[in-house]
């Protein structure tokens, strides 16, 4: 009679462990999908955070200056003749 309370008990653990290990493992799983997940955000930020880098060092220079002055602000150059297409 002990020996089957024994071997039950063995039993019981045995399958625990088991159903623990398998439950851990599906959550290591998720973890390590998050992981590549958030990695390849990082990455994404990184890019645009070099591209906004660009885009200040770029809007110091004078041609974006006179650019955003023509577009936005429709200023000219004295004595500029500025043509306007109104056939559409």
């Amino acid at each position: 009679m002990k020996k089957i309370y024994r071997n039950l008990i063995i039993i019981i653990v045995g399958i625990y462990a088991v159903f623990t290990l398998v439950s851990q493992q599906k959550t290591l799983n998720e973890y390590a999908e998050n992981s590549k997940e958030l990695s390849k955000q990082i990455e994404e930020q990184e890019q645009y955070k070099e591209e906004l880098a660009k885009q200040k060092e770029d809007a110091n220079s004078l041609e974006v200056i006179e650019q955003t002055a023509r577009e936005k602000l429709d200023m000219y150059y004295p004595n500029e003749k500025v043509y306007i297409d109104q056939g559409m």
